[in-house]
């Protein structure tokens, strides 16, 4: 594996210089995990950074009720872990692998030394770290104040990011996750899910054929999402 090419797909690592590069890929250790893996626990006293090459994980908490609720999905050249590795603190949720992964894992010793020794690349690190802090804010605003239809509404749009809209504002998109699996992702039960889904198709929101689902109204659908109850 280029574990060079590895590290410049991630925002935290692009735009280095072979120099740099070279130093920290010296640190870099490679791990592959299967479905199912946990990387970590919340609570656990946070060992260093994951860079993913492959594979999908998903970071989470559960409340006190035992539900789980997703933090965030990451993919191909995302990092996680992030935090911990700068305030010294156990890591703030736990992580687990969705499919069959590939990762990079550095030592938080060797991030922080990498930190002193190039003060611009601790910038893009706190840059990042403020990015993730607005979206878990965000996150707290959509399920303190919307309803699961509106927590669904915004998990769809979220899918149908990368897809493009055409003239009539429509656009389609396959759907991998199972109705128990959105559940989890947006804080609430597969019956609960189900019935959501139903409502936006009533409403004539989204149309859903074999899990693939096609957005009607773009702006309709945000206006339905961004509604508080």
């Amino acid at each position: 594996m280029d574990k060079v090419a590895a590290l410049q797909r991630t925002k935290l690592f692009e735009g280095l210089g072979e120099t740099e590069l070279a130093q920290i890929t010296q640190k870099v250790v490679e791990l592959h995990f299967q479905p199912g893996k946990m990387l970590f626990f919340s609570g656990e006293k946070a060992k260093g950074l994951f860079v993913i090459v492959s594979g999908k994980v998903r970071v989470f908490q559960h409340n006190t009720d035992g539900r789980e609720q997703v933090m965030h999905v990451d993919t191909a050249g995302a990092t996680i872990a992030d935090v911990p590795v700068f305030d010294d603190g156990p890591y703030p949720a736990s992580a687990i692998t969705e499919e069959d992964s590939l990762l990079l894992f550095i030592d938080k010793h060797d991030i922080r030394q990498f930190c002193l020794d190039h003060p611009t690349f601790a910038l893009r690190a706190l840059r990042l770290m403020a990015e993730r802090v607005r979206k878990h804010a965000r996150l707290v605003e959509v399920l303190s104040f919307h309803e699961v239809g509106q927590r669904l509404a915004f998990l769809l749009l979220t899918e149908a990011q990368s897809k493009g809209v055409d003239e009539q504002g429509r656009t389609t998109f396959k759907l991998p996750l199972s109705n128990h699996e959105i559940a989890i992702r947006i804080g609430s039960v597969r019956d609960v899910v189900s019935r959501a889904l139903a409502r936006l198709q009533h409403d004539g929101l989204v149309e859903v054929k074999a899990r693939a689902v096609t957005i009607v109204d773009i702006r309709a659908l945000k206006l339905y999402a961004e509604t508080r109850h």
